[in-house]
């Protein structure tokens, strides 16, 4: 039986009280703040039946504050990057905050979903956030309502479901920016452990990691990850895809129909037995592999959160999807409905 816990997780900066919700199913359990929408821990039982926290994470709200790695939080209204943070629209140009390198838009701005206070309620044993972004934030057109349900099954898989709805034509592309480990946040890289992706086709993308709109074969590449394989194998392989990302930080494109929940992809831990299946609706999936963690905050207990000590499955419509026409297209008309459905599930071999 769900239980769903409440308690205290701070103040911020400006004072406002920001609440730690804990999912527990009686196996697995799932820690949610209703600042940015974050997944602090999400903790489940290795083979030995020891409970592990497989999600990187701080201590403090305040290191929530100040980091900048979007670590187990919602992200939006646009995930991921928009080149030369510019889009066209209805016959207008959108212009964004340039806060990737000073040129590109990155998820959703200077303060996007991830730094806001959601409104917060449990309802049908589930975590309801829910957030209004006014027309012009960050750039953005129209007002638009955004709630996403946080939900843990009796089989151990943590459903995000994500609704939104606008007064005007926008664009929407909503993901969650977990960092998984499935030895452990404190247990150092995931270089060791072991990735399948349900992708027969990547977008290529730009020193920049901007996508053009090319879709490319992962067949004869390192980016053929159809079977499972060591994270590390090929990560540093001399592609320029990867040389210029630094490692894996790819959008790969989910076989299947999109708007139908299908698998994306599975990883496991072979020392802690721990496994990941994640599933989503979406066309796309971010496989991202922390390169540019190193420097940043320490973590929860002694975890340093390096370089490559986590992975990211983030559910998506394609990176600059607005400035490619060929590919599937974020946009939100006015009173329609967005409507997403993204999963994992933790299991053991």
């Amino acid at each position: 039986m769900l239980q769903i816990q409440q308690s205290s997780f701070g103040t911020t900066a400006s004072g406002q009280p920001v609440t730690l919700f804990t999912l527990d199913n009686g196996m697995v359990s799932a820690g949610i703040i209703n600042y940015g929408g974050i997944l602090v821990f999400l903790k489940a039982p290795d083979k030995n039946g020891t409970p592990v926290d497989v999600v990187l994470g701080y201590e403090t709200l305040a290191d929530y504050e100040q980091g900048d790695k979007y670590l187990g939080a919602l992200v939006g209204r646009y995930a991921n990057r928009i080149g030369e943070a510019k889009f066209q629209l209805g016959g207008k140009t959108y212009s964004l905050c340039p806060n990737d390198g000073g040129r590109h838009h990155l998820h959703g701005g200077k303060v996007g979903f991830d730094r806001k206070i959601w409104d917060a309620r449990t309802e049908n044993n589930a975590l309801v956030l829910s957030y209004e972004s006014p027309d012009g934030e960050e750039g953005y057109p129209g007002t638009l309502n955004v709630t996403v349900t946080y939900s843990l099954s009796q089989d151990n898989t943590l459903t995000l479901d994500y609704r939104a709805v606008s007064d005007r034509d926008t664009i929407c592309n909503l993901t969650n920016h977990t960092y998984f480990n499935l030895a452990g946040q404190d247990s150092g890289t995931i270089l060791d452990q072991w990735i399948q992706l349900c992708a027969d086709t990547y977008t290529p993308a730009s020193r920049h990691s901007i996508p053009d709109g090319t879709i490319a074969p992962v067949d004869g590449t390192p980016m053929d990850l159809r079977q499972p394989t060591r994270i590390g194998e090929h990560i540093d392989d001399p592609m320029e895809q990867l040389t210029w990302a630094g490692g894996y930080d790819h959008n790969f494109i989910v076989n299947g129909e999109p708007g139908v929940l299908r698998k994306m992809a599975y990883a496991f831990d072979k020392g802690t037995g721990i496994t990941l299946t994640g599933s989503t609706t979406l066309p796309g999936v971010q496989f991202y592999c922390g390169n540019y963690l190193d420097g940043i905050i320490s973590g929860k207990g002694t975890s340093t959160n390096g370089r490559r000590c986590g992975f990211c499955l983030e559910s998506q419509f394609y990176p600059n999807s607005i400035n490619c026409p060929n590919v599937p297209q974020p946009i939100l008309r006015a009173g329609e409905q967005y409507h997403q459905v993204t999963s994992y599930q933790l299991g053991l071999l």
